[in-house]
């Protein structure tokens, strides 16, 4: 069974993929670091790099976004000849293409406080601003228009040779603009040519939308969002043809059934509101998993167990035998056991964790070439149902993977933790965000499952400073929701990243 776990908090939204009860994916967004990539925007050109052709735009999403200039060019000249707008700069000095690009000096095409039209194609992460380009895309469940190429094809994906060939002719036969093009999803495969149809005019009123609010705008601005997570969940789960999604949150139960209701016909997907009073993440065993995936150190069912470390230029995945009893009579095949182990969990905590870049798995050694082969194709086994695009090399003769994953958001421990103040940075706590959410929880966990209505909440002083600004008066409407009375209370004893729910009435420790 495949299902769908959606938990929705006052500042987070979490995603959770069950299959057959086992936690395979996972997502933590954040209302104040919601995702970008997809994005549009009207940007204002702040700094020009001349040594490396680039240039800073302001998006109005803090950082500045980063472009280099044959994006540029091309994009200028198509925008100019679609829709007659007006970039301020000399059009003698254009020449299309990304070898002309490389001798034309960036200064030429490009001035500070210049208005562009540009997409994310990479989270912000940390100081870093989001990469951006200027080849737009508006992607819709089906088809992807492509304002400024020409290209119209089918997804790699599509195999069946007969489904290929009956969609490039009906994309080939649209009415649109010769100059845009259009890619068809993996999705279009079960799709009709009148919901093909009636996307594709979508995309285009939205097209046209985002010119109309471009040439209106005089500051940065988004012109068009991305689908939220919320949607993302409910097409991954009639795509992949997952069994239920289940929210915990009624709302948001709510504009599932709304959005579900137009692809009803297409799958019999099950969309239930989550009821019960212990919380849904605990009572699926997500929020165990989660405090796992969070260590450095995993164990495995064959008693090895991984390490997990993260340098400035890498990560690293350490495979060790630990407490297996290895068989005397065939040793090679014991540790061929513990490194197909490994190579499983390697791909769901990849996943979990949201490592991207440059990674080194470091397996246990193997004496036959045959093995290795073994192990590497059984990583990419486990990697083939991986969302970010991922590039395996062969295994070295030391039993070292090299490969490397896309990196489109934060990492979960990014999301999390914060610099620990106590060890100058060289450890990690959880943010003061991150345990106002655990005490959300805690609190209606201490109301709902154990019925305690006179609450006295212990916190460290400077998660109390934090609580002051604007969560507190957030916590009393919750516990006032239940008939509940809750009290504040500082002990400067307890760790940044401890708290205690207390009886008011007897005093006694609640363990929540």
């Amino acid at each position: 069974m495949h299902e769908i776990l959606l938990n929705i908090e006052s500042k987070e939204i979490r995603y959770a993929l069950l299959k057959n009860g086992i936690l395979c994916d996972l997502i933590v967004e954040r209302k104040k670091e919601r995702q970008l990539t997809g994005n549009i925007y009207r940007g204002c050109v702040k700094n020009i790099l001349h040594n490396i052709q680039s240039a800073f735009i302001d998006i109005n999403e803090g950082e500045n976004g980063f472009i280099h200039i044959s994006d540029i060019i091309e994009n200028t000249k198509k925008f100019e000849q679609l829709f007659d707008l007006d970039f301020d700069r000399d059009n003698s000095t254009v020449k299309t293409g990304r070898k002309e690009a490389e001798v034309l000096d960036i200064e030429q095409v490009m001035k500070p406080n210049q208005p562009v039209l540009v997409q994310v194609v990479k989270e912000p992460i940390g100081s870093k601003g989001a990469r951006l380009t200027s080849n737009v895309s508006i992607a819709g469940r089906y088809l992807v228009l492509l304002p400024n190429a020409s290209h119209r094809g089918v997804s790699r994906k599509i195999e069946d040779r007969n489904a290929r060939e009956r969609l490039k002719k009906l994309i080939r036969a649209f009415e649109m603009p010769q100059d845009m093009g259009l890619i068809c999803r993996t999705a279009s495969a079960s799709a009709t040519e009148e919901m093909l149809i009636s996307e594709a005019h979508d995309l285009l009123n939205n097209w046209q939308n985002i010119i109309e609010s471009f040439q209106k705008s005089s500051e940065p601005t988004l012109l068009f969002a991305e689908s939220d997570l919320i949607k993302r969940a409910l097409l991954t789960a009639l795509d992949k043809q997952y069994d239920r999604i289940l929210v915990d949150d009624y709302t948001t139960y709510q504009i599932c059934k709304k959005l579900y209701s137009r692809y009803a016909s297409e799958h019999s997907l099950r969309i239930e509101y989550y009821r019960d009073k212990i919380p849904m993440f605990e009572r699926f065993n997500v929020e165990r998993e989660i405090e796992k995936t969070l260590r450095r150190k995993i164990w495995l069912p064959s008693g090895g167990y991984l390490f997990f470390d993260r340098t400035e230029a890498m990560y690293t995945i350490d495979v060790n035998s630990g407490r297996s009893s290895a068989n005397r009579g065939d040793v090679e095949e014991s540790l061929v056991k513990i490194n197909l182990e490994a190579a499983e969990e390697i791909g769901r905590q990849l996943r979990l964790r949201n490592i991207g870049g440059l990674i080194i798995c470091d397996f246990i050694d193997m004496r036959l070439r045959k093995n290795q082969r073994r192990v590497l194709e059984r990583l990419k086994d486990c990697m083939k149902d991986d969302s970010a695009k991922c590039t395996i090399l062969g295994m070295s003769e030391f039993g070292l993977i090299e490969m490397t994953r896309q990196r489109n958001r934060g990492s979960l421990m990014q999301t999390i933790f914060t610099g620990c103040p106590y060890c100058m940075g060289s450890g990690m706590v959880k943010s003061h965000e991150s345990m106002s959410i655990e005490i959300e929880r805690a609190l209606k966990k201490a109301i709902g499952c154990f019925d305690q209505y006179a609450l006295k909440l212990l916190t460290h002083p400077e998660l109390d400073r934090y609580l002051n600004i604007i969560d507190k008066q957030h916590l009393l409407k919750i516990a006032g929701e239940h008939n509940a009375n809750l009290i504040f209370e500082i002990d400067d004893t307890l760790h940044l990243n401890e708290y205690q729910f207390l009886s008011s009435i007897t005093n006694k420790k609640l363990e929540v």
